[in-house]
């Protein structure tokens, strides 16, 4: 990865790259407003609900920002991706509430938030150029290279993303709201499950409230607001 151009074309940002680190989501935390995080690689990447995020060597994007605290960050965060995506590759994302970028049903990219010292630090990673995955997720990750057929360079994809990520989360919340049930197959009518800790609830999707938790209809006829918990289409599997 060519850090020396990102740094020339956002002169602005404090850029920190590492060949090799634990978690970018760590190396963040403690820096100031606006910095950037990258890795080639992640020994330990998060990912939502304690799962490990496959960090394959230099082939995706394992990236964490430090933001300011704001209502709906997450959701932002999935249509700035996105944006990113179709703008250099034109491939068409799906977002799945709350955090998961998919293609083609398979997940592509997923976002992770959380709050350090005041701070909100967001990590971002993207399956760029992975041939391939472990077995427990080859069913339903893919990469941007097996979506398309072809190589994508992962600066082009990261000067797309952070000036994504500053438009969408300067928006309002209705805009955001509104932006997000339009991009997402997920926000109504599809028949999901969700994770609770009390098992598994299945329903069809409803919408969004105004905090941006997810309603899910269940079969008999009863509304239950989701704050938290995995979303998958009824009968999918989880993963990272």
């Amino acid at each position: 990865m060519d850090i020396e151009r990102l740094r020339r074309a956002l002169p602005q940002r404090r850029i920190e790259y590492y060949e090799v680190v634990d978690s970018t989501m760590r190396a963040a935390s403690g820096l100031e407003t606006g910095s950037v995080v990258l890795a080639g690689e992640q020994t330990a990447g998060q990912g939502r609900h304690g799962h490990a995020w496959h960090s394959e060597v230099g082939s995706g994007i394992y990236c964490s920002l430090v933001l300011q605290p704001a209502p709906l960050l997450t959701l932002a965060l999935g249509l700035a991706t996105a944006h990113a995506i179709a703008s250099v590759t034109g491939a068409a994302c799906d977002l799945r509430w709350p955090n998961d970028i998919m293609l083609g049903e398979r997940k592509v990219a997923g976002i992770l938030v959380q709050l350090v010292q005041g701070a909100a630090i967001a990590g971002i990673g993207i399956n760029v150029n992975h041939t391939s995955f472990p077995a427990a997720l080859e069913a339903e990750a893919t990469s941007l290279r097996l979506h398309t057929g072809r190589t994508w360079p992962r600066e082009e994809l990261l000067l797309a993303l952070l000036p994504a990520v500053e438009m969408f989360t300067r928006l309002d919340a209705p805009d955001i709201l509104r932006l997000f049930q339009q991009a997402s197959s997920y926000a109504a009518g599809r028949r999901v499950q969700v994770s609770q800790q009390d098992g598994v609830l299945e329903g069809v999707t409803a919408g969004l409230d105004s905090a941006g938790y997810l309603v899910v209809r269940r079969d008999d006829g009863t509304d239950t607001l989701i704050v938290a918990g995995g979303v998958r289409a009824a009968g999918a599997g989880c993963g990272q």
